[in-house]
């Protein structure tokens, strides 16, 4: 079907539930080979010698009793950080844990966590997320006097524009004061009445499911409340082609935890399901080679180290010994904060703020106390221990949009809306040293050449402060070319 900023039918869907079939489909296949799943288990800290990763620490979230997992190759494949934001579209769990645990090292950066996208059509007030399909089958977006108002500002394609492009011109109706009033703050309509009954019915069911059972909309006869939402994060766990971290042997990260770098700064609807297929295979095949090479030696002092660690930091959390503060209000806060300075529009003002804000709640983060410290089936428990490491990204994620004075994909600076590829092209390398209360930036040298440009965003009127290197013709490596050819021999 189509999808926005596609000049092609190129996203494959199962009606409107392809994350749902992609997730039955994996859980039969890990019964049909026999896969041993571990679940209700929360890995808190990666085992490693400063050199190679030996696997990790994980609590029972059942019981609260700690297991030390040893491993030649590990894989973080925990998804986003949707939910350091108060409005998402994610689930709950996407909490950035594998990328806190790879960060919490001191040796593994992050790359590029200042390019968040923002999703056009979370409902409202559940945040819960009503495919792009329905704008690709037809669907289009209304104000409160129900003008439909995307061609007006992308006459070619309204609302099949990008989702970044999308999301931000809902944001500029809104301050129009065109959005509509609730209780939950203003939004705006997604219309897809005209489609009709059984379409609704077949190839939207999951969005007539959401609607009448979450918002107590009938899709079918009645407008869908929608505004944007933190959707997804291109930025992650900074690897290589092969899926291997930066920093540590043998750690890998796959899938929307990783800065793999297929979006860039920026993501085309569908193309996440493309990454997480080909993503999941190709680095499979990346970590068998590893393993087939590699000898790691598992040490005592390792494990001793990343242990003593982690029981410290229960301690300090179940006994209060550091303070009194509460875990759920600090995590509120960091939310809040997030919404209000690092959103779809920035400035450096609102970006100290955050800067400032998360700073403090770090440091608060550090006194925690339980209100109940039973140390099995206890949320709470789940939340303090990974509080502070969910500060730590989004300070990542503020801090790193601070400094970037540009703007470039889903990263809009309005003090700075011009792409400044002559300054600015390059990745963002996030490193937290250990004691220290902000994360260390470093930059990455990426490209300058292309074979299909950017497009226009939307912002800055098109203006490029370009970069002075020749252009080239991209040339595609050699043994992709190969892996090309022995891919359509197989069919």
């Amino acid at each position: 079907r189509a999808f926005g900023g596609t000049a092609k039918w190129r996203t494959c869907y199962t009606a409107d539930g392809t994350g749902r079939s992609v997730l039955n489909t994996l859980d039969s296949k890990c019964l049909q080979y026999g896969v041993t799943i571990h679940d209700r288990t929360q890995a808190e800290i990666l085992i490693h010698d400063g050199e190679n990763c030996l696997g990790c620490i994980a609590r029972c979230m059942r019981t609260g009793e700690l297991r030390a997992y040893f491993a030649t190759a590990t894989l973080i494949a925990t998804g986003g950080y949707g939910r350091c934001y108060s409005a998402t579209t994610n689930a709950v769990i996407c909490d950035g844990g594998g990328q806190i645990c790879a960060l919490d090292t001191g040796l593994v950066p992050m790359g590029n966590m200042e390019a968040v996208q923002f999703h056009p059509t979370g409902t409202v007030p559940t945040d819960i997320l009503v495919t792009e399909g329905c704008r690709g089958d037809g669907g289009t977006l209304l104000d409160v006097n129900e003008h439909r108002f995307m061609p007006d500002y992308e006459p070619e394609k309204a609302e099949l524009a990008s989702r970044d492009v999308v999301s931000r011109r809902m944001t500029e109706h809104m301050r129009k004061g065109l959005g509509v009033k609730s209780p939950y703050g203003d939004h705006l309509w997604l219309d897809i009445r005209h489609l009709g009954v059984k379409h609704i019915t077949t190839k939207l069911r999951e969005v007539y499911d959401i609607c009448t059972n979450f918002l107590g909309v009938n899709p079918i006869d009645q407008l869908i409340p929608v505004r944007p939402t933190q959707h997804y994060s291109m930025g992650g766990v900074r690897t290589n082609r092969d899926g291997a971290a930066y920093g540590l042997k043998g750690l890998y990260a796959a899938g929307e935890a990783a800065c793999w770098d297929m979006h860039g700064f920026n993501r085309l609807g569908g193309n996440s399901l493309a990454e997480t297929v080909v993503a999941g295979r190709y680095i499979g095949k990346q970590i068998v080679k590893y393993l087939k090479g590699a000898s790691v030696n598992f040490t005592s002092a390792a494990l001793r180290d990343a242990e003593t660690k982690l029981n410290e930091r229960i301690e300090d959390i179940v006994s209060g010994r550091k303070g009194g503060e509460n875990a759920l209000e600090l995590r509120a806060e960091m939310r809040e904060t997030m919404m209000e300075n690092v959103f779809i529009f920035r400035n450096g003002k609102d970006l100290q703020k955050a800067v400032d804000t998360l700073e403090e709640l770090h440091d608060r983060a550090n006194r925690i106390a339980l209100q109940s410290n039973i140390p099995g089936f206890n949320p709470e428990m789940s939340t303090a221990l990974r509080l502070q490491g969910m500060i730590k990204l989004c300070q990542c994620t503020a801090y790193g949009a601070l400094q970037r004075t540009e703007s470039r994909g889903a990263h809009t600076r309005e003090d700075f809306p011009e792409r400044n590829d002559k300054d600015w092209l390059n990745r963002t390398l996030a490193y937290w040293k250990e004691g220290s209360n902000m994360p260390t930036l470093k930059y990455e040298d990426a490209s300058p050449y292309y074979e299909l440009p950017p497009g226009e965003r939307g912002y800055g009127g098109g203006k490029i402060i370009p970069n002075e290197l020749p252009k080239k013709k991209f040339e595609v490596p050699k043994e992709s070319l190969e892996n090309l050819k022995e891919a359509k021999s197989k069919g």
